[in-house]
C-alpha cells in the first residue's frame, strides 16, 4: 500500500508558508509554454488563471503562455488518451497534472485497487509522453472534499484521495525531470483550522467538490510554493533623517526627496506586481495569501513619531505610524486595494480571464470537443475532421493578438510615491 510519510496537514502548509523560494528556483522559467491539464476543477479556469497571473506579475519581462485543458469528468487515462490532442499541439516546454477527483470517486474510504491501478497507468502513460516531448512535468496531487458533514477534521472522509495523492508523489518520484506538488494536505489544514473555529465554517466556496475562488486562490498558492514561487515584489528603504535611500530591491528609485515638513516623495519603477483575485477574498481570515504571496516592503528610518499616509500616485491607499514604517511594512494589500498599482493588476487580469475566455469557448470546446454530425448533413468523418483543422487554424491565429494584450497591460511604468504626515484635525 501506498503511503505518505506523514506530516499534519497544518504542518505541510506551515513548511510550504516558510518556504519564499527565489527566480532560479521557480519551476517555470522565462520562454515557457505552459499547458495545465486536468478535470473539471481544472477546467473551472480558477486556480489555473491565478498560477497564471501571480506568475506573469511576478515577471512582466518573461515570456510565458499558458493554455488550460481541463474537462469535466476526466480521469488520469482520459489525459494520457488525449495528450497528443490536448497538450502537443500548443508546443508546451512545462506542464501541470492535476488528475485524481473522478479517478478516486470523491470522498471516502471504501478502497478500489482496480481503480488505483487504472489511475496509475493512465498518469504513466501522460508521464512517457510527456518524457518523449522533452516536456518538464508538475505533478499535482488532487485536492480534498470539503464534505458538509461537521467534524474537526475532513481527513477521515477523504482516505481514497489521500492514498490516490500518495500515488501521484510515486509517479513524480519514478519519472525524471518532474516535481511533486501536494495541494491536499494544505488545504485540508486550512480546512480543519476554519472548523476548530466553528463546525460550521467551509472555506472553500462553490461545492463541496469543486472550490470557487477562495478554495482555488489556495490550491494555487500550494501549487505556486511548491513550484518554488519566489514571494517577493519589491522593497525599499529610506532614511529619513539623513534624506537617502539605504536600499531598494527588484526596483528603482529617482528624485528622493525629504522636506522640512517631513514629506517624502520620489518615483519608483518596480519589475514586478503583486497579485490576489479580490473575489478570493474571504479565504483571507483562514490563510494569509495576499501576504504570503506578496512580500512588497516599505521601510522608512528616522521618521517623528506620527501617523503618516501613503500616496500613490496621488491616490491615498493606507495609513502607517512612524514606529510600523521604521521596523518596515508588507504594503501589498494597500496597492492592491487602490491607486496605479492596483489598476494594473486589474488590467492584467482582465487580458488575462479574456484570453483563457476565448480559448476555452471559441477553441477548446468550440472546436476540438464540438463533435457529433447531423443526420441531415452529409458529412464524412474524415471532411469533420478537415473542417476541424481548418477552424483550429483559424481560431488560434487569434490567440497571438489576446497574448499580445496581457504582455501590453504587463509594461512596468513608474509610479510616484509620497509618505506625507497626516494633518491632525
Amino acid at each position: 500500500m501506498i503511503t505518505f510519510n506523514r506530516l499534519s496537514s497544518t504542518a505541510v502548509w506551515l513548511l510550504f508558508a516558510l518556504q519564499p523560494g527565489n527566480a532560479a528556483d521557480f519551476a517555470l522559467k522565462d520562454g515557457d509554454r505552459v499547458v495545465m491539464i486536468g478535470d473539471s476543477i481544472t477546467e473551472q479556469h480558477l486556480h489555473s488563471s491565478y498560477v497564471e497571473a501571480w506568475t506573469l506579475t511576478r515577471f512582466p519581462a518573461w515570456d510565458v503562455k499558458f493554455v488550460n485543458s481541463g474537462i469535466g469528468g476526466d480521469t488520469g487515462p482520459g489525459g494520457n488518451n488525449r495528450f497528443k490532442r490536448d497538450v502537443l499541439p500548443y508546443g508546451p516546454t512545462a506542464m501541470t497534472v492535476n488528475f485524481g477527483m473522478n479517478d478516486a470517486g470523491g470522498p471516502g474510504n471504501n478502497w478500489n485497487e482496480e481503480r488505483f491501478k487504472n489511475y496509475m497507468k493512465g498518469m504513466q502513460g501522460i508521464a512517457d509522453q510527456a518524457k518523449a516531448a522533452g516536456i518538464r512535468v508538475t505533478w499535482l496531487t488532487p485536492q480534498p472534499v470539503e464534505v458538509q458533514a461537521e467534524g474537526p477534521s475532513i481527513l477521515p472522509d477523504n482516505l481514497n484521495l489521500e492514498k490516490f495523492s500518495a500515488g501521484v508523489k510515486e509517479i513524480a518520484a519514478t519519472n525524471g525531470n518532474a516535481l511533486f506538488v501536494d495541494q491536499f494536505h494544505p488545504f485540508a489544514a486550512v480546512v480543519d483550522k476554519a472548523r476548530a473555529a466553528s463546525p460550521k465554517n467551509r472555506i472553500g466556496g462553490g461545492d463541496p467538490v469543486h472550490p470557487g475562488p477562495p478554495g482555488q486562490s489556495l490550491m494555487a498558492a500550494s501549487i505556486l510554493k511548491g513550484m518554488g514561487f519566489p514571494t517577493s515584489v519589491a522593497a525599499v528603504e529610506i532614511d529619513a533623517s539623513a534624506r537617502k535611500l539605504v536600499k531598494s530591491g527588484n526596483c528603482t528609485v529617482d528624485g528622493l526627496k525629504v522636506g522640512a515638513d517631513g514629506k517624502i516623495e520620489f518615483q519608483q519603477k518596480d519589475k514586478a506586481l503583486p497579485f490576489f483575485p479580490e473575489e478570493a477574498k474571504s479565504i483571507l481570515a483562514w490563510a494569509p495569501i495576499l501576504e504570503e504571496m506578496n512580500d512588497y516592503r516599505l521601510k522608512v528610518t528616522g521618521l517623528k513619531a506620527g501617523q503618516y499616509e501613503l500616496r500613490l500616485g496621488g491616490v491615498k491607499v493606507g495609513d502607517y505610524t512612524a514606529e510600523v514604517l521604521n521596523t518596515g511594512v508588507n504594503i501589498a494589500p494597500a496597492v492592491l486595494a487602490a491607486g496605479p498599482i492596483a489598476d494594473q493588476v486589474k488590467a492584467v487580469w482582465a487580458a488575462v480571464r479574456a484570453k483563457n475566455q476565448y480559448f476555452h469557448d471559441k477553441i477548446f470546446h468550440g472546436v476540438l470537443r464540438a463533435g457529433g454530425i447531423p443526420d441531415f448533413l452529409e458529412i464524412t468523418p474524415e471532411m469533420l475532421e478537415a473542417k476541424r483543422a481548418e477552424a483550429f487554424k483559424k481560431r488560434m491565429a487569434m490567440m497571438p493578438e489576446l497574448f499580445d494584450a496581457i504582455r501590453k497591460a504587463l509594461v512596468m511604468q513608474a509610479h510616484a510615491v509620497e509618505i506625507v504626515p497626516s494633518v491632525k484635525p
